[in-house]
């Protein structure tokens, strides 16, 4: 059925649907299966987001008909397809009024993903209008939370160095809690990773109490404040709710100093938004565990991992994982820094649609997977600022000399990049961040043709 007359209005124009702000707009790339027409097919996919059915209903009123989302622009040859979604169709909680993260996913990603006429059809971008901005929750806590405890300016506080307790499994309470004060003499920020959580060989009773014995010692033994970020992912919420409590009595005086992890693409929204309204004082850490089934370039359905961020600030994560932007293991490039920007800037002109935050508070991008000392200056220079927080795994842990110069390698990477250093002059300078060079030699020898000659190292 051809609903392209009722779910179609090529004559709309994008300015004029934000300037009125009652419409929610999403780009995406589709294409139809062979045999369709692109006009025809993008209809029905604007029809199953929506009220639209495979034939016509007797139910159907003028009202309802005031509420279709409509294709409003489409380009067959770059594959691209824009659709309205009147703010008034979206669900609305009971207790407060708010909007919330499934229903939008719900209608822009739902059925139409599945339909026999699309052969896919990926968001790439979306726009908020300013009363949809002012629906959801937002950030309660950002990065400057955490400057704040470090002892550090609360604008523009810098480089958090971190890391991942590795391996990501397999370690009992003792070594996990002692891997942790090893990092902590020479870092800020520890998380735990996405799996670790309560395991029969690692149950969090007696995990956290340790942990934080570890904290209180490298806290004394540096002087330093120190930031353990929890992860409290779980099915169910009272499970969640429970490990947070359980773990916020066990910090007790230092429970500021705990930020709460959650797997927020395989936990979903329900997951994030728990930890943000219940433990709405605690840093809530978005580990996006599993995006990569749909937000990988190489799928052709689903949204991006731009559109993942931007919905996890809507949603209240302090932080989220962006990857590396091409400087570490993950898949990406130089280009991925819009995913930062976007997350912790108020107004930014993304791949479709310029957005204004209108105050919302900003989502700490979280740099992980792959990254080192030596890979950090270039990626500094890439992304243009050091206001992340990075954890490194293996940066710290695979340092030659130990995790607590890991870390410190980490640090004067930054400093490094800060003062527009060169970096091999600066390792001459700074014993930590030269070992680097020695720890990593495959990275340095592609990072830095010469630098055995130029530090004095032999093979």
């Amino acid at each position: 059925m051809d609903q392209s007359a009722r779910y179609a209005d090529l004559s709309l124009k994008e300015e004029d649907l934000i300037a009125g702000g009652k419409h929610i707009l999403c780009a995406y790339k589709m294409k139809p299966k062979a045999g369709y027409g692109y006009l025809e097919a993008a209809a029905h996919f604007a029809a199953e987001s929506s009220t639209g059915t495979n034939v016509e209903v007797c139910t159907t009123d003028e009202f309802t008909k005031g509420v279709d989302a409509l294709v409003y622009h489409i380009d067959e040859a770059t594959e691209e397809m824009r659709i309205a979604y009147p703010i008034d169709l979206f669900d609305r909680n009971v207790i407060d009024g708010r909007m919330m993260i499934v229903s939008f996913l719900t209608l822009t990603i739902g059925n139409n993903q599945g339909m026999g006429d699309i052969e896919y059809a990926k968001m790439y971008d979306f726009y908020m209008p300013r009363r949809a901005i002012e629906l959801f929750d937002g950030p309660a806590v950002d990065i400057s939370n955490l400057w704040r405890i470090l002892g550090r300016p609360v604008v523009d506080g810098g480089y958090i160095a971190g890391t991942i307790i590795k391996p990501k499994l397999g370690l009992r309470p003792e070594p996990f809690a002692q891997a942790a004060y090893q990092f902590w003499l020479g870092g800020d920020f520890i998380k735990n990773d996405e799996p670790q959580g309560n395991q029969v060989f690692a149950p969090m009773k007696k995990v956290m109490p340790l942990v934080y014995d570890a904290m209180k010692r490298a806290m004394d033994e540096t002087g330093e404040a120190k930031i353990f970020s929890a992860n409290i992912t779980a099915d169910d919420h009272a499970e969640m709710i429970a490990r947070g409590e359980y773990i916020l009595e066990t910090f007790g005086p230092d429970a500021d100093k705990v930020a709460f992890l959650v797997d927020g693409y395989v936990g979903g929204p329900g997951m994030v938004t728990t930890a943000r309204r219940y433990f709405s004082r605690q840093y809530l850490h978005y580990h996006r565990a599993g995006h990569g089934a749909v937000t990988s370039p190489s799928s052709k359905r689903g949204y991006t991992a731009y559109v993942l961020a931007k919905m996890s600030r809507l949603q209240g994560a302090s932080g989220i994982h962006v990857g590396t932007m091409g400087y570490g293991k993950m898949e990406g490039d130089k280009d991925d820094r819009a995913i930062a920007y976007i997350i912790e800037r108020d107004e930014y002109q993304g791949p479709a649609y310029y957005q204004k935050w209108y105050g919302m508070k900003p989502t700490t991008p979280i740099i992980s997977g792959g990254m080192n000392a030596l890979r950090l200056p270039g990626f500094f220079e890439n992304l243009g600022h050091g206001n992340v927080i990075n954890t490194a795994g293996g940066g710290s842990y695979g340092h030659i000399d130990s995790p607590a110069a890991g870390a410190k390698s980490l640090r004067q990477a930054y400093e490094c990049w800060k003062a527009g250093a060169d970096p091999i002059q600066w390792a001459k300078e700074h014993k930590e961040f030269a070992r680097a060079f020695e720890s990593f030699p495959n990275d340095a020898d592609k990072l830095f043709p010469g630098w055995r000659e130029k530090l004095g190292v032999h093979k």
